[in-house]
């Protein structure tokens, strides 16, 4: 998972670094744990469901592996989570993992764990889409944070006429029905069926014959490359699991010109979000947002702070932009 909050930097390896790196992964338990953590960030709590070990085991192996430089951590209210730092350590663990694959007296461990891994991401999924299910039908006369008419229309000022856009993350199809109004062309994605079969009947009822609803995860939207004119997050990058692979992906659907406009929230600590919006992130940083859009091959990318807003806990929306050249 990419990084939101402020991740501590880790301890450098030293000179005998190769070696280093060696001796910690020549334990199966902490060459286990780098293997769940090769593509997704866990929880504590996560990675001692997928290997089935004590809290007490794991969080040393933990910690000798976050002080050797090969794992970082990430603080999210009461959560840490931990993933692979950066470096050249990678390409060793890499080949760590796939020897120890083919030797019979860790294979099969390192197979149960990726059975568990798959079990846990299912889990995750599948509560976020009976969470944004349960509100189909009723969510525009919801509370969501961040979106104000205010904000919404800053999100306006970014966008022209007789443009063909994408909504990511659309929900229950408030701003595409909006959008519509405007533009040549919406495709609204959301990742609950539910969601969308009542967002297809409100736009049926209303006309809005540009509109067309699809079923699809805004990490990989199904959306043709290069087909778009804007692709607009509004407070759908913090349901995603990896931040910076939704705005990739919005980026790779826009047409050379093309604008992605993010309208998403400021790094909060009202922990609560988590159940009551089934959050992932609790906000963003101005400095992580702007890196993922220059990561993203984008250009021209101004993130910008909206008011905040007025009631407890008070949530400031964060507007960000950014073209594709």
């Amino acid at each position: 998972m990419p990084q939101n909050k402020k991740t501590t930097p880790p301890e450098p390896i030293g000179d005998q670094g190769w070696f280093a790196t060696l001796r910690l992964l020549a334990d199966p338990t902490r060459l286990r744990i780098m293997a769940v953590l090769q593509r997704e960030s866990l929880s504590v709590a996560e990675i001692q469901e997928a290997l089935d070990l004590g809290q007490s085991r794991i969080s040393t192996h933990l910690g000798l592996l976050r002080q050797g430089g090969l794992l970082a951590d990430r603080r999210e209210g009461k959560q840490v989570f931990y993933s692979w730092a950066d470096g050249e350590e990678q390409e060793v663990v890499l080949s760590m993992i796939q020897s120890a694959s083919e030797q019979p007296a860790i294979a099969e461990g390192l197979r149960l764990d990726r059975e568990n891994l798959a079990l846990i991401l299912r889990r995750r999924r599948e509560e976020s889409e009976r969470y944004f299910s349960s509100l189909a039908g009723r969510a525009a006369k919801n509370y969501c944070p961040g979106r104000s008419w205010h904000s919404l229309a800053a999100v306006f000022s970014e966008m022209l006429t007789n443009l063909d856009i994408a909504d990511l993350g659309a929900g229950e199809g408030l701003v595409s029905h909006l959008l519509a109004r405007r533009a040549r062309s919406v495709i609204a994605v959301d990742i609950s069926e539910k969601m969308v079969k009542v967002a297809r009947d409100h736009a049926r009822q209303l006309r809005l014959k540009n509109l067309e609803f699809r079923v699809g995860d805004i990490e990989a939207p199904p959306i043709a490359p290069e087909s778009v004119d804007v692709a607009l997050l509004s407070q759908a990058l913090h349901h995603a699991a990896h931040p910076s692979r939704a705005i990739e992906s919005a980026a790779r659907i826009l047409r050379p010109g093309g604008r992605l406009v993010i309208l998403d929230l400021k790094q909060h600590s009202f922990d609560a979000a988590r159940e009551l919006y089934s959050d992932t992130w609790l906000g963003f940083r101005e400095v992580d947002v702007m890196g993922w859009l220059k990561g993203a091959g984008l250009s021209e990318a101004s993130v910008t702070l909206l008011d905040r807003e007025s009631e407890p806990p008070h949530f400031q929306p964060l507007l960000a932009s950014a073209l594709k050249r």
